[in-house]
């Protein structure tokens, strides 16, 4: 954070809740998900990484027992909500995801204080790049630091899946908060989410830069295609237990293992389906061999290899994704790129030389702008740390 933002956000702290004590700060990154997409629910692995961009807390006990949130760009709005009475604020309104960490927190014992926070975000919002997540994340992480609580980032993510999914009403799975949480500087982090087991990868990228471009395409179809897809994929777990009972998931099976059984699907969109869950899954793991050995040109092959399945077998891209990502496949420097996040809007994922990253970023908003009218964003990022608190502007 520039010296001037910080200075500017701790006046407007002072001019929202008074003087005294300088709050503290705290950060938590958003992130992006390199490989692995719409598997996290089938029993898959996957590969985000902790983005350098994210959003920051100020934070400062105000001696009641208010929780009281603000936001710098969502001047005007503030939440005020008494520690007994939490429970009122279940829901998808701004300050639902803090306060549902701060149920959460209260549910596991942790004695809670009143506080004063304000947010400042890098992140674009409804973007993909889990935005509320890494609010959720730092609420947690920062509270629990002011109120003594020992932090166990695993647990901690735990607990933000569960504000989301139990206070917010949002049924999103646990790679968010992981990778927001555990994130580390130069590294992805291969999750498997059935078991939640995850190790640190070295992505081995120097001399490259994330670019995440956002077609700034509302996913308007977002949630009802993401629900229909994991419909499509239970129907999938089904029919494949016809023929194999003890299956656990969709994931469990390889692209070897899932050939002899195509017989089972009688509905050839639901093979499709199947087929993009299974074979994702097996990118998956073969970008963390590559990675490993350092063949990041082998690792850029695979996210377009992925993008095209995420198009053709699971139908989530769209016209500006497509776009956007087949663009990028093109452009000097540019050694993969795809969508991330759910889909139909939202972002793509690319791997571009650093020296190369201002020209890409030319040629793929004025070819995107051309085709689809709409005027794309980019941020150029490395995979970074996770949640932390930070001294000043740090």
């Amino acid at each position: 954070m520039e010296e001037a933002t910080y200075q500017r956000l701790l006046n407007q702290f002072g001019e929202l809740y008074g003087g005294g004590e300088a709050p503290r700060l705290f950060f938590a990154p958003g992130r992006v998900n390199l490989i692995g997409e719409h598997i996290d629910y089938n029993g898959g692995f996957v590969l985000p990484a902790a983005l350098t961009i994210g959003n920051y807390l100020l934070i400062r006990e105000n001696g009641s027992d208010l929780v009281r949130l603000a936001a710098d760009d969502l001047k005007g709005t503030m939440v005020e909500a008494r520690l007994s009475e939490l429970d009122k604020w279940r829901g998808k309104a701004w300050g639902a995801y803090q306060l549902g960490v701060l149920n959460e927190l209260a549910e596991a014992g942790v004695a809670l204080k009143g506080f004063d926070m304000l947010f400042y975000s890098t992140l674009p919002f409804g973007a993909g790049l889990s935005s509320s997540a890494s609010i959720e994340v730092v609420t947690g992480y920062a509270v629990q630091t002011m109120c003594g609580g020992e932090i166990d980032l695993r647990e901690l993510s735990l607990l933000a899946q569960r504000a989301e999914n139990r206070f917010v009403g949002v049924n999103c799975g646990i790679m968010d908060q992981y990778a927001c949480a555990n994130g580390k500087a130069g590294c992805g982090i291969l999750l498997d989410c059935a078991s939640v087991a995850s190790e640190t990868v070295p992505l081995n990228m120097e001399g490259y830069v994330i670019v995440v471009g956002n077609t700034n395409k509302k996913r308007s179809l977002a949630d009802s295609k993401y629900n229909e897809r994991r419909a499509e994929c239970d129907r999938g777990l089904e029919a494949l237990r016809s023929a194999m009972p003890e299956l656990p998931s969709l994931c469990a099976l390889t692209p070897e293992s899932l050939e002899p059984l195509a017989a089972v699907f009688e509905d050839e969109t639901v093979a499709r389906r199947v087929r993009h869950a299974v074979t994702e899954n097996d990118r998956v793991k073969r970008s963390v061999r590559l990675l490993k050995q350092g063949d990041i040109a082998g690792f850029g092959r695979l996210l377009n290899e992925s993008h095209a399945s995420l198009k053709n077998d699971y139908e989530v891209t769209g016209r500006e994704l497509d776009a956007m990502s087949e663009f990028a496949q093109t452009v000097p420097g540019c050694i993969g790129s795809r969508m991330t996040g759910a889909g139909f809007g939202g972002c793509t994922v690319s791997i571009v030389e650093k020296e190369r990253a201002g020209e890409f970023i030319a040629a793929v908003g004025e070819a995107y702008e051309k085709a689809t009218g709409l005027k794309p964003a980019f941020y150029v990022s490395e995979a970074g740390d996770g949640v932390r608190e930070l001294l000043c502007a740090e």
